[in-house]
């Protein structure tokens, strides 16, 4: 088996000599069977299982902190359900779809692109890269997948798994900084699928247009809660603390802001300040706190908080009294949770993504406020809300705009397999997971075959002065048909 560099770091010339590979060895082999698809993704799979420990361990040292089980249950153990779905499904979705007809019966193949990029994020760095590229592989194709470099301990493990499994022709990680991830994404792939921030999300679409690659951009936002007035508040805040500190605050589905009837912002806040207290009591040193990624992040996170307490929002510490957690730790990189109040559009945590343990508390008396606030900012990648199916939760659903909702709970929207998973907007475009996935990564290509008693070609260069009087009558009675539906 040919291998890869053990630390898969490239230069540009020779990422375009792996990309023409794969490309060679696709057309060589045609769209691959459904038994060989099965292959790939159990060898995908095995290189993500035999090397777990050895991948918690490294996304633990590039994070500063990440708790080993949250990554085993989160990355890895999640990758087992993913192939084992597309394992199941696959020959059934690669079959040709016929389309019977009397005069024009048509075939349409479910066909593999080619080659596929991958660009993966920093927060969540296997399973964004492994569960796109496991679709992509269900589909029929080649795989390039470019690892964040914002792991480079965790990108090296994963590089050395992928390499002990796969033929570089088939399945290949690089690893690399800014100049090779731009290089990457101007490659002519046949798709190019990317997760990350709208900000780089720009710069990797325009990359790609010179190609006319077609992408799929799973980006971020703001992410809005509305607490109903019909909740039950010590769960909500509950569940509210717990989604915010989830991966230290850093996930793409994370809430952003939360609207709270105005008469219970006040118990809101104790209750989600209790909970904050309740899940790390000891937040200053308890090893299930997961750290900010890097310094950079961690500076641009308090000083949001700063520049918000400057201007007079209040902030409300989820910490004991007194505790040493309650101040921000860059030597840990250790944000306390906090809660933000009286918040305005002046103030920087208004308009950008927060990305860490700090939630803004937003009261409202009607729920055309709440509405209103959301439309007036980009699409969000999610929205969620917490009560019942009311009156309030079916105009806010109808009225807004996101990659997804889920109510009385947290990312669960991305759970159910086949159900399509992407943002709109600010938040991306195109969706995968599941059917979807495969579809995305699959070109259906009709193929029509005439038994016209006339053919096509010779009515086309021969029509008749009657067939203009029909078409004329068909024209004529199509624009009396509209016409009556509009009086």
């Amino acid at each position: 088996m040919t291998s890869v560099p053990a630390n898969a770091e490239l230069s540009v010339d020779e990422l375009k000599a792996l990309l023409k590979l794969q490309q060679e060895a696709f057309l060589n082999e045609g769209p691959p069977s459904a038994e060989v698809r099965r292959n790939r993704l159990d060898r995908l799979l095995a290189a993500v299982l035999g090397s777990a420990d050895e991948l918690a361990e490294a996304l633990s040292a590039d994070f500063g902190n990440r708790p080993v089980g949250y990554t085993l249950g989160t990355e890895i153990t999640t990758s087992i359900h993913v192939v084992k779905h597309l394992q199941a499904n696959l020959e059934d979705w690669m079959q040709p779809i016929d389309y019977p007809d009397d005069f024009l019966p048509t075939t349409v193949d479910v066909d593999p692109l080619g080659v596929v990029g991958v660009v993966g994020p920093w927060n969540f760095p296997i399973t964004l890269v492994v569960h796109p590229a496991a679709e992509a592989i269900a589909a029929g194709n080649r795989v390039m997948i470019k690892f964040s470099d914002g792991d480079v301990r965790t990108g090296e493990v994963f590089a050395r798994a992928i390499a002990k499994y796969f033929d570089p022709s088939e399945v290949a990680v690089v690893l690399g900084g800014v100049e090779l991830s731009a290089a990457f994404s101007a490659l002519p792939f046949n798709h190019l699928m990317f997760t990350g921030s709208p900000g780089v999300g720009k710069l990797v679409q325009k990359a790609a247009a010179e190609n006319l690659t077609p992408v799929t951009l799973e980006l971020g936002g703001k992410n809005p809660v509305v607490v109903g007035r019909d909740a039950v508040l010590s769960d909500a805040a509950v569940r509210l603390a717990g989604s915010r500190l989830a991966n230290g605050g850093q996930f793409c589905l994370g809430p952003d802001y939360v609207f709270v009837p105005r008469t219970s912002v006040e118990e809101f806040v104790d209750r989600t300040r209790q909970a904050f207290v309740d899940f790390f009591p000891d937040y200053a040193t308890n090893p299930g706190v997961t750290s900010v990624i890097n310094e950079k992040n961690f500076d641009r996170i308090t000083e949001l908080v700063d520049d918000a307490v400057t201007k007079g929002a209040r902030a409300v510490l989820g910490v004991p009294e007194g505790d040493r957690a309650a101040v921000a730790d860059r030597s840990t990189r250790r944000i306390p949770p906090t809660i933000l109040l009286n918040v305005t559009d002046d103030m920087r945590i208004a308009q950008e993504e927060i990305f860490g343990p700090v939630i803004v508390v937003f009261p409202y008396d009607d729920i055309k406020e709440a509405i209103a606030y959301v439309n007036d900012r980009p699409s969000p990648l999610a929205a969620y809300w917490y009560g019942d199916d009311s009156a309030d939760f079916r105009e806010f659903r109808r009225r807004t705009a996101s990659g997804g909702m889920a109510r009385n709970d947290f990312a669960v929207q991305i759970f159910q397999p086949d159900v399509p998973f992407g943002g709109i907007g600010q938040s991306g475009m195109g969706a995968y997971h599941g059917k979807t996935g495969f579809d995305t990564f699959s070109h259906k290509r009709a193929i029509t075959t005439s038994q016209l008693p006339v053919p096509y070609a010779v009515q086309s260069v021969t029509f008749s002065e009657e067939g203009l009087a029909q078409t004329k009558e068909l024209l004529s009675s199509a624009l009396a048909e509209v016409t009556a539906r509009l009086k």
